[in-house]
């Protein structure tokens, strides 16, 4: 018989400032493979969401230090995340619905609810949102729309030339990989190539905006032979 392949996990943050709540959302979750991470409060999911990589986010309205529609807010449009959130609350009007709607959630779920409910929910938000993520390359906390053409790093958005991305599309989607610089040189010039190392120029340009403002490197030089973008340096 062929060997039966695990489900992939799925990766949450649930933002609920109830223990109880939280703890029976993490005993049902968990038996269907999911990997979570909790926050308590409002700063707390904004400083989670954006260090770590979801593919869902459980969100409750009613939190300490920011709320829920504070945290979505600061999520869509101060760092651009792009990963479904679920609105969990027990306000249930039409207005308490479309605000949060109007701050970027996805879906709505009033308390109380069935666990069985909020699971199916979430798979189909995660569904949805797998089949737009061939869109994004990804490496580190660096992400690159390809149907956009829009490039953030850390929450911050990062303006490129048209050279530039098409150099650091080309380098993450081969991510970790090296290119070869006649490779670079080609996709930029094909065989009409400059005299000096004007590639060497490109890169430079293309570091200060991706590298520079940043505490570590992501784009790497290989003595002699091309250019990588990894997180690691090795």
């Amino acid at each position: 018989m062929g060997q039966v392949l695990a489900p992939t996990p799925i990766r949450a943050l649930i933002v609920e400032d109830n223990r109880d709540i939280s703890g029976n959302i993490a005993e049902y979750l968990e038996r269907h493979h999911y990997v979570l991470d909790f926050a308590y409060d409002g700063v707390s999911a904004v400083q989670l969401a954006m260090a770590n990589s979801y593919d869902v986010i459980v969100l409750d309205l009613m939190l300490p230090r920011m709320d829920g529609l504070s945290v979505c807010e600061r999520l869509r449009t101060g760092a651009a995340l792009e990963t479904p959130i679920l609105m969990l609350t027990a306000r249930d009007t039409l207005e308490d619905k479309l605000n949060g709607f109007r701050m970027g959630a996805d879906d709505y779920l009033t308390k109380p609810f069935e666990l069985q409910e909020l699971h199916a929910r979430l798979q189909a938000l995660y569904k949805r949102s797998h089949r737009k993520a061939t869109n994004l390359l990804t490496v580190g906390d660096l992400i690159l729309n390809r149907a956009t053409l829009q490039v953030h790093r850390a929450g911050r958005h990062l303006d490129i030339t048209p050279a530039g991305m098409r150099l650091l599309q080309r380098l993450m989607e081969a991510a970790p990989a090296v290119v070869a610089r006649d490779d670079l040189e080609a996709l930029l010039w094909a065989d009409e190539r400059p005299d000096g190392d004007a590639l060497r120029s490109h890169m430079y340009k293309l570091r200060q905006i991706i590298d520079r403002p940043f505490a570590n490197p992501l784009i790497h030089t290989v003595h002699r032979i091309g250019y990588r973008i990894s997180e690691e340096a090795e």
